[in-house]
């Protein structure tokens, strides 16, 4: 297996809510979407949202369960002060700031807001690892 994640597909309750807040956060649906499933491209890998039973179905699982889904998903910013500015982008555009930005424990800055659905997003500046010209985040070596 080559080492990348191409997709990451978010389970949700109401597609049209969702899709309005992705937007506004400032993504553009693929035209690659349909029916119930939008797709928006995220840098080298993609966003899709799919209704929440839909996704169960299509895995095999059983739909019912909730609260912390064990994950984060995590936007870096290239400077300290735009971790609030996104943070605040992200409430405009409804969701819940969980965790206000704040100095952590590793060196850089985060905070944390939910989506419509409750998926976790950290907004982060990582002074150790400072994204690429084109926005690649790239680990030291």
């Amino acid at each position: 297996m080559e080492p990348r994640v191409s997709l990451i597909t978010l389970g949700v309750a109401d597609l049209a809510r969702s899709r309005a807040f992705y937007e506004a956060l400032g993504f553009r649906a693929s035209s690659a979407s349909q029916g119930d499933i939008v797709f928006f491209q995220a840098g080298a890998q993609a966003l899709a949202i799919f209704p929440r039973a839909e996704l169960a179905h299509d895995v095999g699982i059983d739909v019912a369960g909730g609260g912390f889904r064990g994950m984060t998903l995590a936007h870096n910013v290239r400077t300290k002060q735009e971790v609030a500015v996104v943070l605040e982008e992200a409430r405009a555009a409804g969701a819940e700031i969980v965790k206000q930005g704040q100095d952590v424990f590793w060196g850089g800055h985060s905070g944390y807001f939910a989506d419509p659905d409750g998926h976790l997003w950290e907004v982060a500046w990582n002074p150790l690892a400072p994204l690429g010209a084109d926005g690649a985040f790239v680990l030291p070596e």
